[in-house]
């Protein structure tokens, strides 16, 4: 009896850390010129060639590699890797937490790749390389985890494969509407979502992003999988109402590039 009630108060503590301590773990605090307080662009070069980055460059012909280490707002920081030269046509990938405009070279969209809403150009797939790139160097110096803040609901979706949110009540919201859309294919969610098609429980659904984070920890681990966070989500998710606007939906035309028109039916 002594060993449940010490597991349940461990439960309960595990959810009382509220979300800014939390958020507060995952953030380097300090100021410095290395990336992540720490590495060299040697140093950083030398993980990407352990994690078979420069091979995958190669690979896809994107070579030689140019680098470019801003740390002038530390603690955020940007390292950015070019192919060929230091231009943002060619910019391949940005090395921080944050969704943003980084458009691929040598791809264009087409009726068989087409754009998700924000998007420029497709991506080179190289995500999860990313993401083991950062949590390589997450571990070596002991984070908490990897913070992200999807700035679209199709991001959140993505990163939902790694990700949970700190707060159980929007991983449960998430989780209602990827399961309630579960027989709608993903890029059509997404512009469901972004051109306000979408209702939740008979209201007009809007993505308000918030903290989506990667477990590096055991603290952090052991908070997403307790009772009480599992039951908050569970609690946020069940019995929700979703449903898609088709009527205006279908109004709009969508281009293989992400343009948007659309038709108003004339009324007889």
């Amino acid at each position: 009896m002594e060993e449940k009630k010490d597991n349940k108060e461990t439960e309960s503590l595990s959810l009382d850390l509220n979300f800014e301590e939390i958020v507060a773990n995952l953030v380097e605090k300090g100021g410095s010129s290395l990336f992540l307080g720490r590495y060299t662009l040697l140093e950083v070069k030398a993980v990407l060639a352990r994690k078979n980055f420069f091979k995958e460059a190669r690979r896809r012909q994107l070579w030689p590699l140019e680098f470019q280490l801003d740390s002038s707002e530390y603690p955020r920081q940007r390292l950015q890797i070019f192919w060929e030269k230091r231009d943002p046509e060619r910019l391949i990938v940005d090395l921080k937490i944050k969704e943003g405009p980084f458009p691929p070279p040598r791809l264009e969209f087409n009726e068989k790749r087409s754009a998700l809403p924000g998007q420029n150009r497709p991506g080179l797939g190289m995500g999860k390389k990313v993401l083991d790139l950062f949590a390589y160097l997450g571990r070596l110096i002991g984070c908490t985890g990897l913070l992200a803040f999807p700035a679209y609901f199709h991001n959140a979706l993505l990163f939902s494969r790694y990700f949970h949110f700190v707060n159980p009540a929007k991983e449960g919201e998430v989780l209602a509407i990827r399961t309630g859309l579960a027989s709608i294919p993903f890029k059509q969610i997404a512009w469901i979502v972004f051109l306000n098609c979408l209702r939740l429980d008979g209201r007009l659904y809007e993505w308000r992003a918030e903290e989506q984070a990667y477990s590096l920890s055991d603290e952090l681990k052991d908070y997403f999988a307790s009772r009480k966070y599992r039951e908050e989500v569970q609690k946020a998710c069940k019995n929700r109402k979703v449903e898609v606007d088709w009527e205006t939906f279908n109004q709009y035309k969508i281009s293989s590039s992400g343009a948007v028109t659309r038709s108003f039916a004339e009324k007889v």
